[in-house]
């Protein structure tokens, strides 16, 4: 360790450390304790959730040393003024631009230089571009630039009335019911203030982070544990994604393979636990779409907090998260015309049982094959798995021309049509909305998901099984210059309320697979219009 000190100003005050080579990410977040500040794949530089303001301009923060900022003011969400973090957390939280809360503040960040650069508040194409070092996963990103526009548009705080006739209380039970976990709808949710449980943790914990072996390496800071580990950074394979399973033997009207998928989801697991105590949920503010139900993280930080008599903290890296994560299990299915078809699936707990309410007892007869597949964990716990698969390739047969799907676990309902140019119109029956932005967000969210499905997520898995794509671009998410306009319509439903955005997914992929031509495998490599 160097004994130089580097000077900088963080959010107005002044700040001295150890020219130790350390990331601008580790002295926010780890050091100075600014939660706003998330790490989403550091080292990787891609996700976009850790990017501050350095004399005013974006920056990801995880892959710039802090010796390059050496005299320079960084800005993090809790620098910003009062005014401005009024004016996007609630313009963010007016149009649902906001559900776990992730990677937002590092998006307004990105706004907030935008606005600062002189760019025009309607020009929603330069916004878009301006995300291309973002993801986000949950809101489909048409909410997120409505957010730029609101709150661009405006020189002082957004105010309350975007919130009048709003319950924020209602609008929360609707984003739990679509998300599967408690959600708070508030403007301080799109601030990063969330309650995630890696910012709850006691600034004296002990850190834990998984080692190759399995087991888990401890020490007293999250540099330390990864340096112990030996934690490299993830990679981005050249090697092909291509289906693993073959078809079954028969004669096809309609065949379908698809791949490994990431679910993508931007917190990656994480607890923390007092000895004797009870750990913290690795789904504080977000579902994760199903992946992080048996996250064996919180089990970890209950038996090594009593081990060692201390808080411990533990903390996923996002290619641990991707090695060790549940995927969706992989299919390959051919559909012959008198409705009949036959399917083969990775060996997954329930997946037959999901794919045949899928399939529903009105279609034709039904094969289903379990093999055993060389490959990473499947679950059936993520979004519509198996029925969402059955529900589309019913829906190959139709002359109909949108899609529509019945969740067969809630009986939300969605129609998905896509128009020549490519355009999306999602029509929804979930009940009583409760709020009816929460519900656009998620459709939205949903029919990002179902796209990127359908044409360009997967990851290269080798004939061991090992996955190769390992970085955030890997995964094939889409940007927000890639998405299409989408329009939602919900229909009058004073029924209880059902969950709809995983109806909408399936429809949504269905639609596009339509929209395609149905070509067998996927990701097919190709968007709509």
């Amino acid at each position: 360790m160097s004994d130089t000190e580097l000077h900088l100003t963080v959010n107005g005050v002044a700040v001295a450390v150890p020219d130790d080579g350390s990331s601008l990410l580790t002295l926010l977040r780890e050091r100075l304790g600014l939660s706003s500040v998330k790490d989403g794949c550091a080292p990787q530089g891609q996700c976009g959730c850790c990017t501050v303001l350095v004399d005013g301009q974006p920056r990801v923060s995880c892959v710039t040393p802090v010796r390059r900022v050496r005299d320079r003011e960084i800005t993090t969400v809790e620098g910003l003024d009062a005014d401005q973090q009024h004016r996007w957390g609630d313009a963010f939280c007016a149009t649902g631009a906001s559900q776990c809360g992730f990677c937002t503040p590092g998006i307004i960040l990105r706004f907030a230089g935008l606005v600062a650069k002189g760019a025009e508040p309607d020009d929603r194409d330069a916004a878009a571009r301006a995300l291309q070092a973002h993801l986000c996963r949950c809101t489909g990103w048409h909410p997120i630039l409505d957010a730029y526009e609101v709150a661009a548009t405006r020189p002082v705080t957004v105010g309350r009335a975007h919130h009048a006739g709003r319950d924020l209380v209602a609008a929360g039970r609707r984003a739990e019911i679509e998300g599967g976990v408690a959600q708070r709808v508030e403007p301080s949710t799109a601030l990063g203030q969330a309650g995630f449980a890696d910012d709850e943790a006691p600034g004296t914990a002990l850190v834990a982070v998984p080692a190759p072996d399995g087991s888990f390496v401890v020490a007293e800071s999250l540099a330390e544990a990864w340096s112990k580990a030996g934690k490299v950074q993830g990679r981005r394979t050249t090697s092909e994604c291509v289906p693993p399973l073959e078809l079954p033997d028969g004669e096809w009207e309609r065949t379908l393979r698809t791949s490994w998928v990431e679910p993508a989801y931007l917190e990656v697991d994480a607890s923390w636990c007092r000895p004797g105590g009870q750990p913290a949920s690795p789904l504080a503010n977000g579902g994760a779409f199903g992946a992080k139900s048996t996250s064996p993280v919180r089990q970890a930080a209950r038996r090594l907090a009593d081990e060692h008599g201390r808080p411990v903290r533990v903390v996923f890296s996002r290619e641990d998260a991707v090695r060790q994560g549940p995927k969706r299990p992989p299919i390959a299915a051919g559909l012959r015309s008198d409705g009949s078809a036959s399917i083969r699936v990775v060996r997954t707990s329930g997946l037959e049982e999901a794919i045949r309410a899928g399939w529903g007892s009105g279609g034709g007869p039904l094969h289903i094959e379990s093999v055993d597949g060389r490959g990473p964990r499947t679950s059936t716990a993520i979004r519509a798995a198996g029925w969402a698969e059955a529900a589309i390739l019913r829906s190959a047969l139709s002359d109909e021309a949108a899609v529509v799907v019945e969740d067969p676990t809630t009986g939300g309902r969605a129609r998905v049509e896509i128009d020549p140019s490519g355009s999306i119109e999602v029509v929804v029956s979930g009940g009583e909305a409760l709020d009816e932005v929460v519900v656009r967000s998620y459709c939205m969210g949903a029919v990002h998901m179902g796209l990127g499905w359908v044409t360009s997520e997967g990851l290269a898995v080798d004939e061991r099984g090992s996955i190769h794509d390992l970085t955030v671009r890997s995964f094939g998410v889409l940007r927000a210059v890639e998405i299409p306009p989408v329009h939602v319509v919900i229909e009058p439903d004073q029924g209880e309320p059902r969950r709809v955005s995983d109806a909408v997914f399936a429809a949504t992929a269905g639609a596009i697979w339509r929209h395609q031509g149905h070509p067998p495998d996927w990701p097919t490599g190709r968007l709509p219009g």
